[in-house]
């Protein structure tokens, strides 16, 4: 069952609409969605090649410090007892259809919301997790992975203010407004943070191809 217009409507009153409609956030789902499954869909082919032959090096082993295959063959890559990417190809699907639903005109229930509210944070936690292992325990990045934390930042922020503009979430008024009026800012500068964090660690081998 569908939260209907008249609830939305309900928790907005007149002359105060949503700052984030439902077509910016189903397109922002939907295409991040596709790219973090596009993503997952390649590490996983990778993985699956390094497995067939461990001398194989992986497209996105550009050098000592961009190198996925310096972190496919360590045991962060397979936290649960199989290949991390294997999460996202069973996630990002949902998150995509779901925005592809959006963009359809469905209004989904707040049960719904809610779900995807836990994936995001399962997901933004366990990328950040990832980060801090490849930059200060194995010393190398991966240009796909850096691809899905971006996503996973992207789709954690426009969830959580999503749902706080709908109510599904409980919060002042006044903070929620806040948020939505720097909402693009919000994951410039955690991404920019994250940016300043990789250049540091890495900064002795970045000056060398200056």
């Amino acid at each position: 069952m569908t939260a209907t217009l008249a609830d939305t409507a309900a928790k907005h009153p007149a002359g105060d609409p949503p700052t984030l409609g439902y077509r910016m956030i189903g397109w922002t789902l939907t295409i991040g969605g596709l790219i973090g499954a596009l993503a997952a869909f390649v590490l996983t082919v990778e993985k699956i090649a390094l497995l067939r032959d461990p001398g194989y090096t992986p497209t996105c082993s550009i050098n000592p410090i961009l190198s996925c295959g310096s972190i496919m063959t360590t045991g962060q890559a397979e936290v649960f007892g199989f290949p991390n990417p294997l999460i996202g190809l069973a996630t990002f699907p949902v998150v995509a259809a779901t925005g592809a639903a959006l963009i359809a005109g469905t209004r989904l229930p707040r049960w719904w919301w809610l779900t995807l509210q836990a994936g995001t944070v399962f997901g933004v936690g366990f990328v950040h997790w990832l980060s801090f292992q490849s930059l200060y325990r194995i010393g190398a990045l991966c240009p796909y992975c850096m691809v899905v934390w971006v996503v996973m930042i992207v789709l954690f922020t426009y969830t959580t203010l999503h749902n706080l503009d709908r109510g599904h979430l409980p919060a002042p008024r006044r903070l929620t407004d806040t948020l939505l009026q720097v909402h693009s800012a919000i994951p410039t500068v955690w991404l920019l943070i994250l940016t300043a964090l990789i250049g540091l660690k890495f900064w002795d081998y970045w000056r060398t191809l200056l």
